[in-house]
């Protein structure tokens, strides 16, 4: 009885310190992931009351919010980083607010159990936990002026300011904790003697892909900050960052993820190191010093354009390592793959290069380029639209080898040395191409009248292929897959119908018919897979498993 109580005793003991020690981690999560603002000296900002002119129609003084006939919104802002902030969130407080309500549709999709997305909400507390630390006060005054335009019904997630500071890092933690293939990009610059007139021509498909309504609310974003050069940039509601911009000097930068490794925390967002480079660089010389001096904890490439350099290169960096491709050539190419001699042969690019879908898409850009003579920014962007595979090989709509995977957020278009970008309407990249002029747009002086400001007789005109039949097939088949992520019935017959080049079509079905223990009927579907082009080798190694797993149980 003696031994049973001091057992007892013991086991007790052990389960309290268990317990205590548990609470402890309880209360430093919470702790960790509860960011705090920046404090404000001047608070004036808050005061200012936007007017609404028309239904898309909103100014707060010079600054304004318009949705442009083309489906794009249209913002400019000024002054200095709580001001420009607090007017950007008073703007655009519903894309803000519905851009949000995409984030947690999404999420619970994917996390559909609220015990796992508290513990999700914690964990990316913890590893955010050095991020105020690497992000600049002044992006951190401009987050939190636009927070004050968040919504409160995602307080159970965190504070307003939290929130926004952490969506700055979601592109970066997704990339680096599950190298998910968000970002698979694509984009080229030529000039001199590659160009029609000798001018420099970037051009970029952002292959950013959560959810479609992710991508509806795109906002072509003018900026004239108090310090700095002027810029532009696409983005969406709430995000400071860049991912695609051009600034008052013809710097331009994009961005293309590469393989990385597992993080243990996170750093500067890399959207904000591009959001530094264009906003205080004017050459290559000042975006290189800039990226040399922010730590980042994935990998990524950022392609940089110089009217006054008159050429592009590519600044590759890791978390420990910053290298330059300079292509000493008339062009450049850039996919997701490192190409200078300091990371093209490191063990994490040879794993990209042996399983990604990059060096196919390279090739493939490589191939288009050799064909199109001097380049102009009609071709580029026939090259950006291309939807097939080597020698124009049809390996069906949406295969990540192919330039346009009709994922994109946006596509663009640059001209540095005449400071005029092309935007992509919807869809993807099919749609228009509108044409602004930055030296007309920075010099409105506010907008007085709700009116079109994009320079109608530059727009490149929409793809006649959307008027196509097999356009209208994939339509019907993105339906399908929908239906088939929502867990709903689907005849898997007309899914490959609607696609019947691309693998993936073929893979939907046979997991369907799996899950239906529909065993024969699977195997079909997936041996007619591997007869396509299959985009990444983890995809072709998950059919063959597949495979061998429905013969075993047809044998059964």
């Amino acid at each position: 009885m003696l031994k049973t109580n001091r057992f007892t005793r013991r086991l007790l003991r052990v389960l309290g310190v268990f317990v205590l020690l548990f609470i402890l981690l309880a209360i430093y999560l919470v702790w960790v992931s509860d960011i705090k603002p920046p404090e404000i000296k001047d608070k004036s900002a808050e005061q200012l009351q936007r007017i609404q002119h028309d239904s898309d129609f909103y100014t707060i003084n010079n600054n304004w919010l318009r949705k442009s006939n083309s489906g794009l919104y249209e913002m400019y802002v000024e002054g200095k980083p709580f001001e420009r902030g607090v007017i950007n969130g008073k703007l655009s407080k519903e894309l803000l607010q519905s851009q949000e309500d995409y984030f947690a549709e999404q999420l619970d999709k994917m996390v559909p159990s609220s015990f796992y997305q508290h513990f999700l909400k914690y964990f990316i507390g913890w590893f955010n936990r050095k991020l105020p630390d690497n992000i600049t006060e002044e992006y951190k005054d401009e987050i939190y002026g636009i927070s004050l335009s968040a919504s409160d019904k995602y307080n159970y997630i965190g504070s307003h300011y939290s929130r926004l500071l952490n969506y700055h890092a979601a592109h970066d933690i997704g990339h680096a904790l599950q190298n998910m293939a968000l970002v698979g990009c694509t984009s080229f610059g030529t000039w001199g003697p590659m160009s029609k007139d000798s001018t420099m021509i970037i051009g970029r498909n952002f292959d950013f892909y959560v959810n479609d309504d992710f991508a509806k609310n795109k906002i072509v974003f003018f900026c004239n900050p108090s310090q700095g050069h002027k810029f532009m940039s696409v983005t969406w509601g709430g995000f400071i960052g860049v991912v695609s911009g051009m600034n008052d000097k013809g710097l331009t930068v994009t961005i293309n993820a590469d393989k990385s490794e597992i993080p243990t925390s996170s750093a500067t967002p890399v959207s904000l190191v591009a959001r530094e480079i264009l906003q205080y660089a004017e050459n290559i010389d000042q975006a290189l010093a800039i990226a040399k001096k922010r730590k980042m904890f994935v990998s990524e490439s950022f392609l940089i354009g110089s009217a006054e350099d008159r050429k592009a290169i590519i600044i590759e960096k890791t978390p420990d390592t910053l290298a330059i491709y300079d292509p000493n050539q008339d062009y450049i190419m850039c996919a997701n793959q490192f190409l200078s001699d300091a990371l093209k042969n490191s063990d994490a690019n040879k794993i990209q290069l042996k399983e990604n879908a990059s060096p196919y898409r390279y090739k493939r850009l490589t191939q288009l380029l050799q064909e199109n003579g001097k380049n102009t920014v009609t071709k580029t962007i026939a090259i950006l639209r291309n939807h097939e595979g080597l020698n124009n090989t049809d390996i069906g709509l949406g295969n990540e080898r192919t330039m346009n995977q009709f994922i994109s957020h946006h596509s663009i278009v640059f001209e540095p040395q005449q400071l005029k970008v092309w935007v992509s309407t919807s869809p993807w990249e099919l749609g228009e191409y509108v044409c602004y002029d930055l030296k007309k747009i920075f010099a409105l002086n506010g907008l007085h009248a709700d009116k079109e400001i994009y320079d109608r007789a530059e727009n490149v005109p929409a793809d006649s292929f959307i008027q196509t039949q097999a356009f209208k097939n994939f339509e019907r088949y993105r339906q399908l897959t929908q239906q088939l992520s929502d867990g709903k019935d689907v005849n898997v017959d007309s899914v490959v119908a609607m696609n019947p080049s691309y693998y993936h079509a073929y893979v939907l079905a046979g997991d369907y018919c799996y899950k239906k223990e529909q065993w024969s009927k699977a195997l079909r579907f997936y041996e007619a897979a591997l007869t396509k082009v299959v985009a990444t080798e983890p995809e072709a190694e998950h059919i063959k498993k597949q495979i061998e797993s429905c013969k075993k149980k047809t044998v059964k």
